[in-house]
């Protein structure tokens, strides 16, 4: 890959073959919730739980993406993309989370793939975004050693099904969301409080990682990765302070290290709050081998960092919070002169060009792939037919010209998927939140493609994007 170019008229260009997608999940766009001899998830379970998503809503309908998966090929293909990142729901293509394959859920995979085949677009396929089969989850889901094995099957068995249409395969995206979000706080599914099976899950998420990596190699698969969400983490202020450096030190380790340091150096990372790890007990010899096993790519998810300050945890000031670190005399903060989405998450841009060159420093010549980056926005169709996204045209060009001066500064970065391609169910949020590039009406299910479409499609056909505005914020 060559490096950066600047075009004639002051555009900021890629290396020549990078690679430019748009990301999608399977609960969040397919619908067909049993359709086909699909069998119930931990999000089937999860959302028709009453009070645990906004609204009652369910992705048994989502984007109805199963019977529509043609349009929306069409769509990917209109705007010029190289690849489509979408997931495959392992209960659709084993309802129970073992055995033989569903094969009218590995059809529909199948033809999925043709058809991008047929547009000319490469397929990056992932493994697991969430949708644990519920039969495995009443056995213990990812807090019960047996259910990496589970997946490595499934791994195997999909691959070998599907594995010359892939290009690219990612085992499991952001495990962290799975073990905080879904066994430590129940925010997500399967809703459960439980520090213990949170930090089991852990480590066999990553053991599952490891196991499916060596499966989809034994079964031909190309190029094998994982996809993690990944935060920068900064300290206002006084950095020099021990507090704060300790405080940055287990604040890193907590949200990024648990997960990168096993996958990358075979090692749970030193600061890492106990709590936060796998008892020894859990981690069986062979296991750390097994998970740091060389990645052909690694997918990182970024959409905001973290900041620290010095403060008083039992005396909290406006835009603080209590710190995941737990140091005395830390707090974590949201500054004042930084924007935040309709999710409440910051925007900087800036943290996105650093967690790619730090990443490529960890890994040197690693092939990073920014698996989802955006934001959702208060979208709404104007009374000429549009979407005018503004807030997300900026999102798109500030980050976009992060991530081409971190190759520019060294990093291996090989190619850039928009989260998401369309509106879809937002998990806890249900469609109250919107983040993709192309407007769903959820009543009609018709797609409009909004003016970040445009705007994005412009930067793929040119592998180039214009200078920053200098009233835009970087």
């Amino acid at each position: 890959m060559t490096g950066l170019a600047a075009g004639d008229d002051g555009a900021l260009g890629f290396p020549e073959g990078f690679t430019w997608g748009a990301s999608t999940a399977a609960y969040q766009i397919e619908g067909a919730a049993g359709a086909d001899g699909k069998g119930p998830s931990v999000w089937d379970t999860f959302s028709h739980t009453p009070g645990k998503v906004r609204g009652g809503d369910t992705g048994d309908v989502a984007c109805d993406s199963y019977h529509r998966y043609r349009e929306d090929v069409a769509l990917i293909a209109s705007l010029g993309l190289t690849s489509y990142r979408f997931s495959i729901s392992w209960p659709r293509v084993q309802p129970g989370g073992r055995g033989a394959a569903n094969q009218r859920g590995l059809d529909y995979y199948r033809a999925l793939l043709d058809e991008l085949g047929e547009h000319g677009i490469t397929a990056t396929a992932t493994l697991y975004h969430w949708d644990l089969p519920q039969e495995l989850q009443d056995q213990g889901g990812w807090a019960a050693r047996d259910t990496a094995g589970r997946f490595a099957e499934y791994a195997s068995l999909t691959a070998g099904a599907l594995g010359d249409r892939v290009a690219r395969w990612i085992t499991l995206n952001e495990p962290q969301v799975v073990s905080t979000n879904g066994y430590r706080n129940g925010d997500h599914a399967p809703g459960l409080r439980d520090p213990a099976a949170a930090s089991a899950a852990t480590h066999h998420l990553l053991l599952g990682h490891g196991l499916a990596t060596r499966a989809l190699r034994a079964a031909g698969a190309a190029s094998v990765g994982i996809t993690l969400d990944l935060h920068p983490v900064r300290v206002l202020g006084d950095g020099g302070s021990a507090g704060l450096e300790r405080g940055r030190l287990i604040t890193d380790a907590a949200a990024n290290g648990i997960y990168l340091g096993p996958v990358l150096h075979g090692r749970y990372p030193e600061h890492a709050p106990e709590a936060l790890l796998p008892p020894p007990a859990l981690i069986a010899g062979g296991d750390l081998e097994t998970i740091s096993a060389p990645l052909d790519f690694l997918g990182v998810n970024y959409y905001s960092p973290i900041f620290l300050r010095a403060g008083d945890p039992a005396d909290l000031r406006r835009n603080e919070q209590p710190a995941r670190c737990r140091v005395p005399g830390v707090v974590e903060y949201l500054p004042d002169d930084l924007e935040r989405t309709p999710m409440g998450w910051l925007v900087d841009a800036s943290g996105l060009h650093q967690i790619l060159v730090d990443v490529s420093r960890q890994a040197p010549g690693l092939p990073l792939y920014v698996t989802e980056n955006g934001c959702a926005a208060e979208d709404y169709v104007n009374p000429d037919g549009e979407v005018n996204d503004v807030e997300r045209v900026r999102y798109l060009h500030t980050h976009l010209e992060a991530a081409a001066r971190a190759i520019k500064d060294g990093a291996s970065l090989a190619g850039y998927f928009v989260w998401s391609l369309l509106d879809n169910f937002e998990w806890g949020w249900g469609y109250q939140k919107r983040f993709g590039i192309v407007f769903v009406d959820f009543g009609t299910q018709r797609r409009i493609p909004k003016a970040s479409a445009a705007f994005y499609s412009n930067v793929v056909r040119a592998n180039a994007i214009p200078l920053l505005p200098a009233a835009w914020p970087r």
